[in-house]
């Protein structure tokens, strides 16, 4: 036993495991994201996912009634002095001090750059398979396809390329898919809608990060095995959660196991007509079924090993994922008026898809300052293979196309980063500048090998087997961030990025294109009262995007719908790389008022505004093609000019029984998100961006029943359909999403609980129609695909 010491500034429970989550605060979690990027003009960096207060304290045990009362040492005592000698013959108490991270609403709020950070309290409260389930419930993130299926996560409605994901802080391996990783795996995720030095200015819709489960020095070992069952079809999945030290050593290793089976089915209507008279010229009916299963084994470690008491330490990283599957597939095709290029076909397929991370970083202090140096090397390698076969409406075959593809990519980055404490007034804590600068190295290459046979027979030999393209690229950085008074806190950054990318045209042509931006970026926070809990939050930032590298090779994708040795159509275009791609840059404002109500929770109301430049899209034209005898519609990524996005983003989170004295305690969260886009060389209306919805929006709760050990909770997804003016030629149409998720747990015990979850209860279908006015005809396609209810029940073991 020990003499007690003096009271720390902060009082946190002492059960609170150290890095996790204090009960206190758990239950006002916030999962909100109401940043907002920013148009402007000057260009974007900075930093700053500003590191939470660690919170300390120390709590004594209850003295018996007929006990003496402890007598605690002076405050002015040093720590761990002896008491007076009064108080030494009396009883002692034992002081425990812990310290972890401030609750996900606090780092929120005492970041100078906004961001959102869910904790693992939210990413654990429905139970959900994978990380992309988790996203899709998150303050302004949509995912692309049908309801109750998930694509990548976008953040304010922007499509494909315009949100950076990170691990950890570093970009996700191309080819890797979220699907894959497992809620188990992920201790928080902060969402950036500002671009900031550290992670990057390659955000222009803004960045999510996804922080891998972190080495406490508490053990822990947590088992959850699990069956999902969608459309008849059970999915059986386990994860498993190590933590433990020793010594200077703290660990964590998880991994999960799975197998998924699903069903696609879907029924697309084509139809072409005359605009001048509207006479039906062709019609058809493909009716397509899908049967798929999936195996995957997913493995991750976080090694951290402290080198001293001045938070020096290292820092390993190692994670593998694998995943292999096959599928069957029937297709049948009726056409009405006109022909039909077979009447029958069906196809089987398999892949495997395997990737390897390792980052390391080493974090030492140097005199003054703190420097950390790292690295991280990937790889991931996909091998696919398919055969279909085609027949006529009497079964006699038409022709047989196999095709087998190989494709790598691997990738190496360097980073550095040095830290320094400057000047700053002694009577104002909190005025000192933080200056931090650093620099980064990342190459990427990616190889692609590709036969496709028709019939035994080579096609697209103009293009050869293996085609190749790569980036390299480079960045420094420098920001400042300080208080320059009580009401303002202000970030100021620069960061200097280029990168050079080569491409493959396929004939011995390797045609290059290199782009460097200056990204300046300012943040700032103003509180009209130092005391208040309201701030108003500003960023002027520029940010931009790089073209794909499989975007780069110009290595013609053929439609299946139609024989190579004749024509198709305009819907059914073959697809194609363009290695002249070039960046788009964007400039951007973001406004944001934001209120932290003393019991909890959170209000808050944003604007903001992007204006892009050489904005990449997918267009279709007729080309003249060596792959085909005849003329034949191509899609290809083109720059097309400039556009324009802004949007209006509502965010609401707390209690109800905050706003309604004698109201259940429910833990409340709503978000409402506002968009707009113009891209100015299509003509309006509808000429919006690509995949950006007009809106869209979340409302949830959590309860916990009193006197039961239950807890239940919901979410109601909305996306409203929308229509898209590609060009002037080319609209798009697609549903609306009504996604219903609810969830229950049931506690037996501290080491035993069962989830119950239910997933897209509504199970719409999802419609989509794509129209092409060209040649004085118009011709339509629809797709129809159904969506289903997803059940799914894990038991929660904490051995």
């Amino acid at each position: 036993m020990r003499p007690a010491t003096p009271a720390f500034p902060a009082a946190v429970d002492p059960a609170r495991r150290p890095g996790g989550d204090n009960p206190a605060l758990s239950s006002r979690r916030s999962s909100i994201l109401s940043c907002f990027p920013s148009l402007g003009a000057a260009a974007a960096v900075a930093l700053l996912t500003l590191l939470s207060t660690t919170a300390r304290a120390q709590t004594a045990p209850a003295t018996p009634a007929s006990a003496p009362p402890a007598v605690t040492a002076p405050a002015t005592a040093p720590l761990g002095a002896a008491a007076p000698d009064a108080a030494a013959s009396a009883p002692t108490q034992r002081v425990e001090v812990t310290g972890g991270r401030g609750s996900d609403e606090e780092q929120r709020r005492r970041s100078t750059a906004a961001k959102i950070v869910i904790g693992r309290e939210e990413i654990e409260a429905f139970g959900d398979s994978t990380v992309g389930e988790v996203l899709r419930r998150l303050p302004g993130v949509t995912t692309p396809g049908r309801p109750g299926r998930g694509g990548a996560p976008r953040l304010r409605g922007l499509g494909s390329g315009y949100t950076q994901l990170l691990i950890d802080g570093e970009p996700i391996p191309r080819g890797f898919s979220l699907e894959s990783l497992t809620p188990e795996q992920v201790e928080r995720i902060e969402i950036l809608r500002a671009p900031t030095a550290e992670t990057g200015a390659r955000a222009i819709a803004g960045t999510i990060n996804i922080v891998l489960r972190e080495g406490w020095r508490v053990r822990l070992n947590d088992f959850k095995p699990g069956l999902t069952v969608e459309h008849g079809r059970v999915s059986p999945g386990v994860g498993w959660t190590h933590n433990d030290s020793a010594g200077a050593l703290a660990y964590n290793l998880s991994g999960s196991v799975f197998e998924r089976h699903g069903d696609d089915r879907s029924v697309v209507t084509t139809r072409t007509e005359s605009i001048d008279d509207g006479h039906v010229l062709e019609e058809a009916v493909e009716r397509r079924f899908s049967d798929s299963r999936r195996r995957g084994v997913n493995a991750s470690a976080r090694l951290q090993w402290r080198l001293g008491e001045a938070g020096d330490q290292l820092q390993l990283s190692p994670s593998l994922f694998h995943i292999e599957g096959e599928s069957q597939s029937r297709y049948r095709l009726d056409s009405t008026i006109g022909g039909a290029p077979y009447a029958a076909a069906d196809s089987q397929g398999g892949n495997r898809f395997s990737t390897a991370r390792l980052n390391g970083q080493w974090r030492q202090r140097l005199g003054p300052g703190r420097a950390e140096v790292g690295g991280t090397a990937s790889q991931w390698r996909s091998v696919t293979r398919s055969v279909r076969r085609e027949a006529d409406a009497a079964g006699a075959p038409l022709r047989v196309i196999e095709s087998h593809a190989r494709t790598g990519e691997r990738s190496v980055q360097l980073n550095g980063k040095w830290s320094l404490l400057l000047g700053g007034s002694g009577d104002r804590p909190g005025s000192e500048h933080s200056l931090v600068t650093g620099g980064e190295l990342q190459a990427v290459r990616r190889d692609e090998t590709r036969t496709l046979l028709q019939d035994g027979l080579p096609q697209l030999t103009d293009f050869g087997d293996n085609l190749s393209a790569s980036s390299t690229r480079t960045a420094l950085y420098a920001q400042n961030e300080w208080n320059p008074s009580a009401q303002w806190s202000a970030h100021a950054g620069l960061r200097w990025e280029a990168i050079e990318t080569t491409g493959d045209l396929g004939d011995g042509t390797h045609p290059r294109n290199r782009a460097a931006v200056w990204t300046p970026l300012l943040h700032a926070v103003w509180k009209p009262d130092p005391k208040s809990r309201s701030q108003l939050r500003m960023s002027l930032t520029r940010s931009w995007r790089a073209p794909p590298l499989n975007q780069l090779i110009a290595r013609p994708s053929p439609t299946t719908r139609f024989p190579l040795d004749g024509p198709n159509q305009p819907t059914f275009p073959d697809r194609a790389g363009n290695p002249d791609l070039r960046p788009e840059l964007a400039t951007g404002v973001d406004l944001a008022w934001e209120h932290y109500p003393s019991g909890g929770g959170i209000l808050s109301a944003s604007v903001f505004h992007r204006r892009i430049q050489d904005l990449m899209r997918r267009v279709t034209t007729l080309e003249t093609v060596p792959w085909s005898p005849v003329p034949r519609w191509v899609e290809r990524t083109r720059n097309v000019g400039d556009a324009t996005t802004s949007g209006v983003e509502l965010e609401a989170k707390g209690r109800l029984d905050q706003w309604w004295a004698g109201s259940p305690r429910i833990e409340l969260r709503s978000n409402l998100s506002l968009y707009h886009s113009a891209v100015d060389a299509v003509p309006g209306p509808d000429n919006r961006l690509d995949q950006q919805a007009a809106a869209s929006a979340n409302f949830g709760g959590d309860w916990r029943v009193p006197g039961w050990p239950l807890k239940i909770g919901g979410n109601f997804n909305w996306v409203p359909g929308y229509a898209t003016q590609v060009d002037a030629d080319q609209r798009l149409q697609v549903s609306s999403k009504r996604i219903v998720d609810v969830y229950a747990l049931w506690t037996f015990s501290p080491a035993v609980a069962l989830r119950l979850q239910a997933g897209n209860l509504l199970a719409r279908d999802s419609v989509d129609d794509d129209t092409l006015v060209v040649g004085g005809v118009r011709q339509s396609t629809r797709t129809v695909a159904p969506s289903d209810v997803r059940w799914q029940a894990t038991l929660e073991l904490k051995l």
